[in-house]
């Protein structure tokens, strides 16, 4: 059950209320006493203290001082991570339910503090034997505010889902979520929020000549998937489609360049890219947005067998390009060529794709953010870099020089599937942009789409990082 956000149209009394503030000037008595006031000002301004708790036998009220930053998008951040460690204290209490007031700060401020209560209050339980004792008692919040409107919260409300979608879709194992599977979870999305979905099966995947997904999926003994989700509402204001790729590799192994280590423990997320998009695209039809958006998703397990694709095999993709085969490890790449080229036929005004592609891109920014590369598409990056602020999901752009691809020739095919070491992340970028022929931005999601401990509201396993920086980017162009 998710965490749902609703607007109170008046604060009722004997009722759990937490009362957000920038400053202690904003505190009046309306809720507190005297004294009360007079020791949140003492301890504030002494032992700078800024979290109070009062309890009131069949009822709690909350104090929260939160820092306001010179950038919005700072203190908003500030104000998520603040919801989420009071939806620790209130499930630590067994509190079901909380209305925020806020005082002398901003709707936008409320918002964040409700987005990063319910995100923190995500919860995966679905294989414990006792759930009950498990789950989380936080189930409402409510938000007392003049200075926000219904559709607002209804919006929260709708990319909140979304988010925990995607979580969902990374959290499950591969004896689950298989590519069938995986295309079965998009078709239901697709019924709740009126997108039209068509799954391609492998018959249908070779018809279309799809070398990259075939040949990464000959050591499965599950079939590929190819779904196209398309919302097209009949008020679209873009002429040409909006399409977005998301690199759906159900579980890695690595193939016969095998992982080892620990570098297979977290394989199962290998489908990050293709959770958020789905994802991205549900929110964006439930919200209704007048964009005409489509997504595109390959998806499959690279495993091994007697017949797995191996290093030295050249591969013919979607598009006619030949790949010489030098890493097995190296399959996302492979999945989404054939998926960008595919996106060719929609002349799209913009692609972007997200992947968890390579792990240099985590190591160059580690957990903090998401590598980026663009072609064509300056304007568009500019843009997408405002919205990662906004929802501080932000965007790294590394340079994408002609040179890089240079690294990608091979001497008897038209590409390697994989260069050298340096600016491995980059190199996977270039050899993408072999297959599109329009605007195109790579989003390199490896760093961020699972957490190993928890990060606050981001949770802990798979953190749907990127829905929100998508669907505010989205919600941007209409």
């Amino acid at each position: 059950m998710r965490t749902i956000i609703k607007k109170n149209e008046q604060l009722s009394a004997n009722s759990n209320t937490a009362i957000l503030v920038s400053n202690t000037n904003h505190l009046d008595g309306n809720l507190l006493d005297p004294a009360e006031l007079a020791y949140i000002e003492k301890e504030y301004n002494e032992n700078k203290i800024d979290c109070f708790n009062f309890n009131r036998l069949n009822y709690w009220i909350f104090v929260r001082i939160i820092k306001q930053e010179k950038e919005t998008h700072k203190t908003l951040e500030h104000f998520r991570k603040s919801g989420d460690k009071l939806q620790s204290e209130l499930n630590s209490l067994k509190l079901t339910s909380i209305t925020l007031q806020g005082e002398g700060i901003s709707g936008n401020e409320i918002l964040s503090f409700a987005e990063g209560m319910a995100l923190g209050n995500y919860q995966f339980i679905k294989y414990f034997k006792d759930k009950t004792e498990k789950k989380n008692s936080l189930k409402t919040i409510g938000i007392f505010s003049e200075n926000i409107e219904k559709n607002q919260i209804e919006e929260l409300n709708i990319v909140n889902e979304a988010v925990c979608k995607a979580r969902d879709l990374v959290n499950e194992p591969v004896m689950y979520l298989n590519a069938v599977n995986l295309a079965e979870q998009f078709t239901l999305m697709a019924m709740d929020s009126g997108i039209k979905i068509n799954v391609f099966n492998k018959k249908k995947i070779e018809s279309l000549k799809m070398g990259g997904l075939l040949s990464v999926n000959k050591g499965s003994i599950d079939p590929p998937t190819f779904t196209v989700m398309e919302w097209n509402p009949g008020n679209s204001i873009n002429e040409k489609p909006l399409v977005l790729v998301g690199k759906g590799v159900v579980y890695d192994t690595g193939g016969l360049n095998i992982k080892t280590g620990k570098f297979m423990e977290e394989m199962k997320s290998d489908m990050g890219g293709a959770a958020i998009i789905g994802a991205t695209i549900y929110a964006a039809a439930k919200a209704k947005l007048p964009l005409h958006i489509i997504a595109l998703i390959p998806a499959t397990d690279n495993r091994l067998n007697g017949n797995a694709y191996v290093s030295g095999d050249i591969i013919t993709m979607h598009n006619g390009l030949t790949v010489e085969v030098i890493n097995t490890d190296a399959e996302g790449r492979m999945i989404l060529a054939d998926a960008l080229s595919y996106a060719q036929k929609y002349d799209p005004e913009l692609v972007i794709d997200a992947a968890t592609l390579t792990g240099s891109a985590q190591r160059a920014i580690g957990k903090y953010g998401i590598v980026a590369m663009q072609s064509q598409a300056h304007e568009a990056m500019e843009e997408l870099k405002k919205s990662g602020d906004n929802v501080y999901e932000r965007i790294a752009e590394f340079p994408f020089w002609d040179e890089y691809a240079d690294m990608m020739k091979s001497n008897i095919a038209d590409l390697i599937n994989a260069g050298p070491p340096e600016a491995g992340m980059i190199t996977a970028g270039k050899f993408l942009e072999k297959f599109t022929n329009y605007p195109f931005i790579h989003l390199d999601i490896a760093g961020v789409a699972f957490a190993e401990n928890r990060d606050s509201y981001r949770n802990m396993g798979g953190t749907g990082f990127g829905v929100r920086l998508l669907f505010d980017f989205l919600k941007k162009q209409s």
